[in-house]
């Protein structure tokens, strides 16, 4: 695994230090022939808030055994955001379903100007400063699914730079 997730010990690797939040928790039931079956299903995430960040889904009778399962999950689907000072690089827009999330950068002191399930996932991220719009569908889990897609568009100035055979400050001008 990447060197910033996992660090070594005389022990073995211990985890690098992850926030976690919930964004989202429902109450879910299956009908079967004796009555419902309760059950909670719940989106969180993770993050390290310097470009690592995650989503995840889980599901259980108990909320506390459904958020762990929601954790455990959103660790195993990291992925690196690349950071241009405090916030992103360029325009992007991801969709998922029928949500739709734009996301731009923003200049410095400008804060994370965002709502619901795109504020939690760019704050563990590590973004301090981006604009972002949910367009269409507010589902928790499509506006999150939708924000990882757009963060997954995401190219560094120096990913662009060597793709297209420049250097960066080539890029700048």
């Amino acid at each position: 695994m990447d060197d910033e997730i996992l660090r070594e010990t005389e022990t073995g690797p211990i985890e690098a230090e992850f926030k976690d939040q919930v964004i989202s928790i429902r109450r879910v039931t299956k009908v079967v022939k004796g009555g419902k079956n309760l059950s909670f299903s719940v989106l969180a995430a993770v993050g390290n808030g310097r470009g690592l960040v995650g989503v995840g889904k889980g599901k259980a009778r108990e909320v506390p055994q459904a958020i762990a399962k929601a954790v455990e999950n959103a660790k195993k689907n990291l992925i690196r955001v690349p950071l241009v000072g405090t916030t992103i690089p360029h325009p992007v827009k991801g969709e998922d379903g029928a949500g739709t999330v734009v996301l731009r950068p923003a200049s410095p002191g400008t804060g994370v100007i965002a709502g619901g399930a795109v504020r939690v996932i760019m704050e563990l991220a590590g973004v301090k400063d981006i604009l972002t719009k949910s367009i269409r569908s507010n589902n928790p889990f499509s506006v999150a699914n939708a924000t990882i897609k757009a963060i997954k568009k995401l190219k560094s100035p120096e990913e662009v730079a060597k793709n297209r055979g420049k250097v960066v400050e080539e890029l700048r001008s």
